[in-house]
């Protein structure tokens, strides 16, 4: 591909469908912002040709000059001399490459030499990085701490970080995760203790620090003495210096150009952001939520890669006298492997767009309080938080299998160094744990499911006119609805919170798997064309469904009454 935006039939048709109209005119304040910046767009027309631009821009830097880079950075990796972090040669030219396009602050405001780009335009924007090298996205998606910042620092903050951040001359990291507490950030233990002047400073230990060599970090921490729980943590915000040392940097499997280190901090000077004791449960959930679609974006766009790896070897590679292609086993392959990142992306992409008109709602109710636009609120916002966990849960496990299934039709030269689809099988499997384990996002979905915000959500899809040619795939769709909704109610019925954690797994499976046959029979009704994508996702997934409810409805309770004898 010479352009991963204008090369990609998918990543167009989502362009051409985006639905952000509203999204859009609020961001730019009805357009008003033209009249103080020159770059910001008088119409939604405007606004969309202005987006296209810069996507077209982003492609042809990704597929030309960052993907040629990847190879050589996997093999040099980041460097750890002498207390410091060295960026391998390639990453270091494609952060600069990226800085000197003005595509390091594209959700910032323009007020702070941002681009006011939605989340959803980000999004595909992290998928075409990630597709060149996952683990330069790493460093790139490290935008959200700069939006962080924009949503619950004060002006100073924001004043003195955003424009650095939109420019590319600092770099920012997310410092949660410590040896005892992983998931578990409730447990966080590293303190901070207030300082006569108001500011504060940190001691103790976090591991697993994506790019921990930044800048300008933001730090979950124990403000409260004696708390050890969730609301005794605050966010602090804090700079290199000499009082932060880092330990060392893992030696991973994969996204090698991405640095992972351990930190201690030795009283380190910190400034506090936002309110005491909000630390986890709201600031740090935003900004992992933020993280979350980005890590699904992230394993689009690696699945992408070994799609596309796998499709070109597959025409090339001759095998009993025909390319390999004409093999059904393996033409069958690739066609799963495309539908499934298709469904991945349309899912990873209507999440984005939730979460946009999440925030359009957030700002309208801060300007003009309504009890109208107050419930509208509450319902997206309901719908946005389970298909966050949705996106990065299916996603990263589709990049996992389609990695694999690359590997596969390259045969024994997969598994070989020389191609690309062994690095990125390697890559795609960090995006299963971090951010969330795929167990930890079933937890969070799980909720959303049982509630019955998915199943209203999967409604306002489904239960509509659709055109007649549609109406077995409609079928269809309803019954995957009816499946997923008789698998909550027997759950609520048979009230056993054991049991409901142990098929857990299977009623998210489900879930992704109905939301992916509604969305891709919703991208066949607006487009004919796009209706043999649809039938392919449907056939594949009905089957899935139909088993997981006839396990989960079966009450089967042997893992749990003989697992002393199973393990």
């Amino acid at each position: 591909m010479d352009n991963f935006f204008t090369d990609n039939p998918d990543i167009q048709w989502h362009f051409n469908h985006l639905d952000l109209e509203d999204v859009v005119a609020s961001l730019e304040r009805n357009y008003t912002e033209a009249e103080q910046y020159d770059d910001a767009p008088l119409s939604y027309a405007d606004a969309l040709e202005g987006y296209r631009a810069v996507l077209e821009m982003m492609g042809a830097i990704t597929a030309r000059e960052i993907a040629p880079l990847a190879p050589e950075v996997d093999r040099e990796g980041a460097h750890f001399e002498n207390g410091k972090v060295i960026y391998a040669k390639g990453t270091q030219r494609a952060m600069d490459i990226l800085a000197k396009s003005s595509l390091m602050g594209m959700m910032l405001p323009r007020k702070y030499n941002g681009l006011n780009f939605p989340g959803l335009l980000y999004s595909m924007a992290i998928e075409m990085v990630a597709q060149a090298d996952a683990s330069l996205m790493n460093l790139f998606s490290l935008q959200d701490i700069a939006q962080t910042i924009y949503e619950f620092g004060d002006d100073n903050l924001k004043d003195r970080y955003l424009p650095e951040f939109a420019s590319g001359k600092i770099t920012g990291a997310m410092i949660l995760t410590e040896p005892d507490a992983g998931s578990d950030l409730q447990a966080v233990r590293l303190k901070a203790v207030e300082q006569p002047d108001g500011t504060w400073k940190l001691y103790g230990v976090k591991r697993f620090i994506t790019n921990g060599c930044a800048d300008v970090s933001l730090v979950l921490a124990r403000s409260e003495e004696g708390t050890v729980d969730g609301r005794g943590l605050s966010m602090f915000l804090c700079e290199k210096c000499p009082e932060l040392v880092i330990r060392r940097i893992e030696h991973k499997l994969g996204i090698h150009g991405s640095p992972t280190c351990e930190l201690q901090f030795n009283g380190v000077p910190a400034v506090l952001v936002g309110q005491r004791r909000m630390g986890l449960i709201r600031y740090v959930m935003a900004l992992m939520n933020g993280a979350r679609v980005a890590v699904a974006s992230q394993a689009v766009g690696i699945a992408q890669a070994a799609y596309e790896e796998a499709l070109k070897y597959a025409r090339k590679r001759v095998q009993f006298k025909r390319p390999i292609i004409e093999i059904p086993q393996v033409y069958d392959m690739l066609a799963r492997m495309k539908s499934q990142i298709q469904v991945a992306r349309a899912i990873t992409y209507e999440a984005s767009r939730l979460v946009d008109r999440r925030r359009m709602l957030e700002r309208q109710l801060e300007e003009k309080p309504d009890a109208a636009l107050r419930a509208r609120l509450k319902e997206v916002s309901s719908w946005a938080s389970v298909l966050t966990p949705i996106a990065k849960a299916y996603a990263s496990e589709m990049a996992v299998r389609v990695t694999c299934d690359a590997i596969q039709i390259h045969g024994g030269a997969g598994y070989m160094r020389e191609f690309n689809v062994e690095r990125l099988a390697r890559d795609a499997r960090i995006t299963t744990i971090y951010e969330g384990t795929t167990q930890l996002q079933v937890v969070g979905a799980s909720v959303g499911i049982t509630s019955g915000a998915f199943g209203n959500y999967l409604a306002q899809l489904g239960e509509r006119g659709f055109r007649p040619e549609l109406a077995q795939l409609a079928s269809l769709a309803r019954e995957s609805r009816e499946k997923l909704s008789s698998c909550v109610t027997f759950l609520k019925d048979f009230n056993d919170r054991t049991y409901s954690e142990l098929v857990s797994r299977r009623l998210v499976d489900m879930a992704c798997d109905a939301l992916g046959v509604h969305l891709m029979l919703l991208q066949a009704e607006r487009d004919p064309a796009r209706t043999a994508a649809a039938e392919k996702f449907t056939r594949d997934a009905l089957p899935r469904i139909r088993m997981q409810a006839d396990y989960i409805t079966s009450g089967d309770k042997l893992v749990i009454d003989k697992r002393e004898e199973l393990l």
